[in-house]
């Protein structure tokens, strides 16, 4: 009763409700004590409490249970006394029952209502001594002022882990049918826990500014809801995190895992990791501003260890555990301050963002207790696959050796060099030695026998490099990775080579080497290499191994096969689409920075399919007849000409190799020679940024103002962007940009977005992120890298209201600008060139590298290379090139309609191995059907044709309307007519002849099923049967008794004739009535009729 008038207090822990240990006077005079013993110290209905006490005087005994729950503290919950006059000097023992109020103990059910949550119950248990001078006299019994005392805590069960009460009571007639109408109703609460697995894959964190983003949810449990809530000023959670450590942080912070809120700020929890190796530990307050820690003992490099933190109120635990789980440091602070915590309100972050680089590590299992403090025997967070962990460590341990062997190895070489210069005098002579002669090399190893047996192959390697040449650097880390980018250089032109696939076991080891050196374009080719098998036997656990080193070495293509891998589940990986964005988030962000890098191998992305005859045609090289008739045209002042070709020098577009000073040669050409207003522009923003040109602000501007009188709205753009960066005039700026915006310019739309982001636009007080997001997207819309990049991070947090979160949308907005990057380009136009040039393996090795990353095109086009040449495809890849590939194409979001037909085609079909699959086949034409293609419509209609049946899903698909359509006919005319006008209409198609065959059957079939045709045929065969009763007529009137016949020697007897005829007369009454008019037409045929 006492708890339904609860009034809300948000009140913590008072001086009643703390612990302390119970001190008990010994003393011989004083013999009064009082025990509780509870064998289940839970708040449960009718507990049993053992009390053992002692009286020396006549006294009472009292026990009271005093609860704390999210409303009030310290409110009496059970009360207890009573006297005990007789029995003195003498222990005693009494047992007793404890009672609660139904909603401390049972889930709500249809009586109770509304059960509460109780944070923590102590039981006291004191004696006073009873009055002896006047028992009217008001007796003080309060606990203060006992004779002797105890009390112990109970610990309080969840409401959502307590039983149900058997209420044995009747309802009435009314309440019992609402009862019975409701009772299988009551919603029942969803099997819910607070952990949450944030991560359960190995991450590879390169130390860039992005890492994965999650973001929790209310609970939808009602129990779990509350107690979330009523933690936001007493935070109780616990976090465990597997961690492989590469490298301290270099300068500052570098993030661990932290919480943002929806203002863009630190919240509790925030774990970084600085210089020295210390963990540092940020909170906000509730009374706001931020309080930070650091651990006196420094995380372990290079060894697999777990991480874990409990937060509870002010306490703070950090604890450090090994593989074995064993706790190797361990460090707790406590603060008389509280913390604010709502995990809700906002988004986690694991490793880098915009803010703070991540560290440079492989992040193992992530495990998040949100309601609950653990110790760190109880945390469950198992490092599940211990072969790739253990793989892991192993080839770091490897690499340490290699590193070594190739930095003394140089140092020798290089000092001998040295040596030798200093004993002789320099002459010509003696340069041409050093120019032509034998290389200096180590032939006395200073290494071991057993370690020159273990890397032989880099011995081996070298002892035939050259280390006296200027590129190789004096800075020792330089150089070890320039003898890895030698090593693959050489491995990869092996590769390229005629038969070079035949040599990839030989290659391999090399490969390794080169890898260990930090070159991890060679990490990337052994990933391809085992998880396809190419050349290899398939070992998915190292191609695993190289793809997270290459991802956390930060080689772009090993960070996009990671991101595609988790955005499909390929592989074994898992499906997880914010570790996806993680990857992906990473390499968009790279790419706008490496569209505007001369240095590099990079291309532009073409989407040049080797089905496309007319784009293979129109590709050319720099000795090419295309290149060469444009570069004449361009010399004779066509500006179409110059644009074109400045475009393709500058970006290394359509074959042509990336050449940015020949490119500004035509764009100054042209900007100075004819008036057209891209070239003008095209030169001014070099001049301003200085891209292989010397800066020029003040010929750039003219060039720009130019530009932007001619109309051009780019040009107005860079005006906008000069009095941004250059005049700090805002005004000016947006005024530019607005105009430039109305002409469609995505760039204008970007910069308004940036000044609204920023609160510099004029006339706008403040910062407004809401309109910013808006102009972002109009952005993205137009094709805008970073637009896309920040509506892709909108998405993946969900902090804008205009975008609520949406991981998948996330994912493909950051994979689209992630595919455009220039090093992705370049190994794209290798394999173009070396399929032009039938070099057929090293296409295979440069689409294979490319398809693996996720890009469609080369996904289908190296499906065509293994349709064209299988006799390679099987010699050289474990896995079944065309369905692999072709099936991988059908699962991008821009999936050609071919792809989609072929798979249909083995679906329907049957493909090797694979089963057949009427459903799945009939899918996939419909989607080519959706994206517009004819022969999708077609292949649907063959379908039926065969005898099958669409499911009405795909037909709603269609939005083919099944009540108008409900007959094969009526389907199969709108899956014809669709498929011609899908179809060239100017020409005849297959669609437009199949439509009309078909029309040419309904019609053939209305004209024979008609009721004319019934009646005509009627009246011919009555005319028939009538002939044919005359002529027997005839003939039994010819061979009556009495009358003799005989034939004439002039006449033809007509007696061999008759029965032919009789009988021709009589087939069309014994048969069936044909609709087939050819067959009418034979059966009329009949001499009598003829005659």
């Amino acid at each position: 009763v006492f708890f339904q008038n609860f009034v809300p207090s948000f009140g913590k822990e008072t001086v009643r409700t703390t612990a302390v240990t119970p001190q008990f006077e010994q003393n011989m005079d004083y013999v009064d004590f009082i025990h509780l013993n509870i064998l289940e110290k839970k708040v449960l209905n009718n507990s049993e409490v053992s009390v053992q006490y002692l009286c020396s005087k006549p006294c009472i005994v009292n026990l009271e249970a005093v609860a704390s729950s999210e409303f009030r503290t310290g409110v009496p919950v059970y009360r207890r006394r009573w006297k005990d006059e007789k029995n003195l000097y003498i222990s005693r023992t009494r047992q007793v029952h404890l009672k609660f109020p139904s909603i401390m103990v049972y889930r709500d059910d249809y009586i109770i209502r509304n059960s509460i949550i109780v944070h923590s119950v102590i039981l006291y248990a004191w004696i006073s001594h009873k009055s002896v001078s006047s028992y009217d006299v008001e007796q003080n019994e309060d606990y203060q002022n006992a004779v002797a005392k105890n009390y112990t805590f109970l610990e309080a069960v969840p409401p959502f882990e307590r039983p149900f009460k058997d209420h044995k009571v009747c309802l009435q007639w009314g309440a019992d049918y609402l009862w019975m109408l409701q009772a299988n109703r009551i919603p029942q609460c969803p099997h819910e826990s607070d952990g949450v697995q944030i991560l359960n894959f190995i991450y590879a964190s390169s130390g860039e500014k992005t890492g994965i983003v999650k973001k929790f949810e209310q609970f939808e449990n009602r129990e779990l809801e509350t107690v979330r809530q009523h933690q936001i000023d007493y935070p109780m959670f616990t976090v465990s995190i597997w961690l492989y450590l590469l490298h301290h942080c270099e300068k500052d912070l570098c993030g661990i895992l932290y919480f943002i809120d929806p203002k863009e700020m630190y919240s509790t929890p925030a774990v970084f990791l600085n210089e020295e190796g210390y963990v540092h530990i940020q909170m906000h307050l509730m009374r706001g501003g931020d309080l930070a820690v650091k651990t006196s003992f420094s995380l372990p490099l290079k060894q697999w260890f777990r991480l874990d933190l409990s937060f509870k109120g002010g306490q703070v635990e950090v604890s450090s555990v090994g593989k074995n789980l064993k706790r190797h440091h361990h460090q707790s602070f406590t603060f008389r301050e509280d913390f604010y915590y709502d995990d809700t309100a906002g988004y986690f972050v694991v490793g880098g963002s915009g803010y703070v680089n991540g560290i440079e590590a492989f992040f193992g299992p992530v495990k998040y207790y949100r309601l609950n403090v653990l110790e760190t025997e109880q945390i469950s967070n198992p490092l599940h696959d211990k072969e790739t962990v253990e793989q892991i460590e192993l080839y770091y341990e490897r690499c340490m050796d290699i590193q070594e062997i190739v930095y003394e190895y140089r140092y020798i070489v290089r000092q001998g060099e040295k040596v030798q210069r200093n004993c002789y005098c320099e002459s010509y002579y003696l340069e041409l030695i050093h120019k032509y002669g034998e290389k200096s090399k180590c032939d006395a190893f200073m290494w071991g026998k057993e370690l020159r047996e273990k890397y032989h192959t880099l011995f081996k390697l070298l002892q035939e490099m050259d280390f006296s040449a200027p590129d190789v650097l004096e800075d020792g880390s330089d150089a070890v990775l320039e003898v890895g980018q030698r090593i693959f250089e050489k491995v990869a032109k092996s590769l390229s080579s005629a038969d070079g696939l035949s040599n990839m076991g030989y290659s391999v080891p090399f490969l390794v080497d080169s890898s260990c050196c930090g070159y991890h374009k060679a990490s990337y080719f052994l990933a391809v290499i085992f998880e396809t098998g190419l050349g290899v036997s398939v070992d998915r656990t190292k191609g695993l191994l190289y793809s997270l080193v290459g991802a956390q070495g930060n080689e772009r293509l090993a960070v996009m096969n990671l991101g595609y891998k988790h955005y499909q589940g390929i592989n074994n990986y898992p499906v997880d689409l914010e570790l996806s964005y993680a990857y992906y988030s990473n390499i968009a962000t790279k790419t706008s920075l490496d569209q505007h890098t001369i240095k590099g191998e990079q291309a532009f992305v073409e989407t040049i399919r080797l089905m496309d005859d007319e784009l293979l045609k129109a590709q050319t090289k720099e000795n090419g007849d295309v290149f060469m008739w444009l570069k004449h045209e361009a010399s004779r002042g066509n500006a179409a000409a110059q644009q074109r070709l400045a475009q393709m020098l500058f970006w290394g577009q359509q074959g042509v190799a990336k050449n940015p000073e020949a490119a500004i040669e035509w764009y100054a050409k042209g900007a100075i020679e004819t008036e057209d207003p891209v070239l003008i522009y095209d030169y001014a923003i070099v001049l301003f940024k200085g891209q292989g040109v010397k800066k020029n602000t003040k010929l750039a501007l003219e060039l720009m103002k130019k530009a932007a009188a001619k109309g051009l709205p780019q040009a107005v753009n860079g005006l906008g962007w000069y009095y941004h960066n250059f005049k700090k005039d805002y005004r000016k700026a947006a005024e530019h940009w607005l105009i430039a915006e109305e002409l469609g310019n995505p760039d204008a739309s970007y910069n308004l977005g940036v000044l609204y982001l920023d609160g510099i636009h004029p006339g706008v007080p403040g910062r407004n992120q809401t309109v910013a997001a808006r102009y972002f997207y109009k952005a993205a819309q137009g094709g805008h890298i970073e637009g896309t990049l920040r509506c892709s991070l909108y998405y993946i947090t969900g902090n804008m209201e205009d975008f609520p979160r949406d991981p998948e949308k996330a994912v493909i907005w950051a994979k689209h600008i992630a595919e455009k990057n220039g090093y992705l380009g370049h190994v794209i136009r290798k394999a173009l060139n070396a399929y032009l040039e039938l070099s057929w393996h090293e296409a295979l090795l440069h689409y294979v590298l490319a398809a693996e990353t996720g890009i469609e095109v080369s996904q289908s086009n190296l499906a065509h290379i293994c349709e064209e040449r299988p006799d390679l495809a099987r010699k050289y890849l474990a896995t079944d090139c065309v369905w692999r590939y072709y099936n991988f194409s059908v699962s991008q979001v821009n999936a050609p309609s071919f792809a989609y037909l072929k798979m249909g085609d083995f679906y329907y079909y049957g493909y090797q191995n694979q089963s057949k699959d009427l459903e799945l086949s009939i899918r996939m034409y419909a989607q080519a059907a959706l994206e517009g293609d004819s022969q999708g419509f077609f292949n649907l209609a063959v379908v039926m044709e065969e005898g099958n049946s669409i499911p009405s899903y795909i037909l709603d698909h269609l939005e083919i309307d099944q009540a108008l359509h409900s007959s094969n006919t009526s389907l199969l005319q709108e899956l014809y007519y669709r498929c011609w006008n899908n179809s060239n209409q100017e020409s005849i198609s297959p669609c437009s002849l199949a439509l009309l065959y078909f029309y040419m059957r309904v019609f053939w079939n209305n004209i024979l099923q008609s009721t004319l045709i019934y009646f005509m045929g009627t009246f011919l065969l009555s005319i028939l049967v009538a002939f044919a009763v005359q002529y027997f007529q005839s003939l039994s009137a010819r061979n009556s008794p009495g009358t003799r016949s005989e034939p004439s020697s002039d006449e033809p007897s007509s007696s061999g004739n008759s029965n032919e005829d009789a009988t021709r007369l009589v087939q069309p009454d014994e048969s069936t009535f044909s609709n087939d008019l050819a067959q009418q037409d034979s059966n009329l045929q009949n001499p009598l009729v003829m005659s």
